[in-house]
């Protein structure tokens, strides 16, 4: 995993900036119901959407979580207060805390067995009635149909921790329900060729060390596609969201 102590200063410019949270600000906000309430955004990173999810709704109180200090620090100066150093697998709030939960860009970064751990939590701290917003299939988002992609096809890949199902299973088993589903361009994130290179080369794709010769040969293929600095298309990226559900009133005798 990349160490986000180092990425905090360059994370925002270098994954779409104000464009990108815009997007999914406005995606997120779209699967999460309207009037008051309390707002956790989990794993805020460097508050970039979380400033945008609390100025839309001035009505909810958003708090931001993340573990990385600093991540913590950048999110602080965006939403003084309004932040708070925790680990997602054990959020420091008491059940039924918010009204929504969200975890965007995280489920992707865990190990399979946490991405069990920190649904669970999110779905502890939500009330009933409550709704959890997460990205799911973050890096197939990536694949779309570009002569990168035809290069890296062949590249070993890890099960996606954050799978679709996979989710999705993980949320019923905390007694979380689907209750819609969304997306989201990842603006200014298209790749070109000389960008994914200098990706393989700074370890972003997990099972291409950097220096290995594996890594050099999907370097080289790529360097030699053309247009080396044109992006091609933009990301699409996938949310579910899960509701847990509100007791059922008793019936009148």
């Amino acid at each position: 995993m990349l160490d986000y102590d180092k990425e905090a200063a360059d994370y925002d410019t270098s994954r779409g900036g104000e464009a990108r949270a815009r997007e999914a600000a406005r995606a997120v906000l779209g699967l999460i119901p309207g009037g008051p309430g309390r707002l956790l955004d989990v794993a805020c990173g460097t508050g970039i959407v979380t400033r945008r999810l609390a100025a839309a709704r001035p009505e909810l109180r958003v708090t931001g979580a993340d573990l990385t200090p600093a991540m913590v620090r950048r999110a602080s100066a965006r939403l003084p207060g309004a932040i708070v150093r925790a680990d997602s697998r054990r959020l420091p709030f008491p059940d039924g805390a918010f009204d929504a939960v969200t975890s965007i860009w995280l489920l992707h970064l865990l190990d399979p067995e946490d991405v069990g751990a920190v649904v669970g939590e999110c779905a502890r701290v939500l009330r009933p009635g409550g709704v959890y917003v997460t990205t799911v299939d973050k890096a197939a988002a990536h694949d779309v149909g570009s002569d990168i992609d035809t290069v890296l096809a062949a590249r070993p890949r890890r099960p996606a921790a954050d799978a679709a199902g996979t989710v999705t299973a993980h949320a019923a088993r905390h007694g979380l329900a689907p209750a819609g589903h969304g997306s989201f361009r990842g603006s200014g994130q298209g790749r070109s060729p000389r960008t994914t290179i200098a990706d393989l080369r700074r370890g972003w794709f997990t099972l291409l060390p950097p220096g290995e010769p594996r890594t050099e040969e999907f370097a080289a293929r790529l360097a030699g596609l053309p247009d080396q600095d044109r992006p091609r298309p933009d990301p699409c990226f996938s949310l579910r969201a899960f509701r847990k559900p509100a007791p059922t009133p008793p019936r009148a005798p």
